[in-house]
Parts: structure tokens; sequence; C-alpha cells
């Protein structure tokens, strides 16, 4: 069996795919204005910092600025890559890269791309993974 270790403490192969598959459908579940796909991605009590974006408690709060910020833009790709998982201090954590395309909805309108990284803390749920603490740290906006 494939087992991360970090400090005595592990994360099995199994539950490092279980984060990525969420991190990836949190990015799907935007492109695809999956709204409770997307809240089901954070836990209850989650909070989240998105820098000059805003910071959210509670995934309705965090659905509720999604779906406002992708009501006026058409097609969106927010790729989510080079996911690294570890255990720190007995929680599990992630980075993951995010480059995020919005397109306009209509011809000629603005393109905004972002691109940057989530530094999250996990916690694991009697339904699976969820985000529980998340920062944006941005590199790119455009």
């Amino acid at each position: 069996m494939n087992v991360m270790k970090s400090s005595g403490n592990t994360l099995s192969a199994q539950d490092e795919r279980a984060i990525r598959a969420l991190l990836v459908s949190y990015g799907c579940a935007i492109d695809r204005r999956d709204w409770e796909k997307l809240r089901a991605c954070f836990s209850d009590d989650c909070e989240c910092d998105y820098g000059s974006f805003g910071k959210w408690t509670g995934p309705a709060a965090i659905v509720r600025y999604m779906k406002q910020v992708h009501a006026d833009v058409g097609p969106t790709l927010h790729r989510i890559t080079n996911i690294e998982t570890e255990m720190q201090g007995g929680q599990a954590h992630a980075r993951s890269y995010v480059d995020a395309l919005l397109m306009p909805i209509n011809e000629g309108g603005p393109v905004h791309h972002g691109i940057g990284y989530y530094d999250d803390q996990l916690i694991r749920t009697g339904a699976g993974w969820r985000v529980a603490r998340r920062q944006f740290v941005p590199v790119f906006l455009g």
C-alpha cells in the first residue's frame, strides 16, 4: 500500500485520491454551474480567504459569491493541477494550482484569467473529505 508519511502521520493512497478528486470536483462544479456539487466540497463551518475577492464562512456564502460572479460570464475553465497532499500535525493539507479562464458571455466582452494556488486544510466527514480552511494566493490576474 502506498502511504505518504510526515512526522509520524500517514495519509493513505486512497485518501490522497479522494482529496485530489474533491479538489478537481470544485473546479468542475463551478464550470458546470453545479452549485450543489460546489457546496459539497466544503465543510459546514469552512473558512475561505480569497484575498481581494473576499472572505467567507460556510459553504452557502461561497456558493452565493460564485453564482454571482459567474452569472454574467460565458464558458469557464477552472483547471486544478499540481496537487500535493500531506499530513501536518495530524491534519490533512493540500496545495493545488488553479488556472481559471472566464470567457465573455457576449462576443467582444472581457476575458478574465486568474492563476494562483490554494492552500487547503481538509477534514474527513461521514460523506468524505471536505475543505475546512482555504487560502487563495494569486500569482496572475488579468
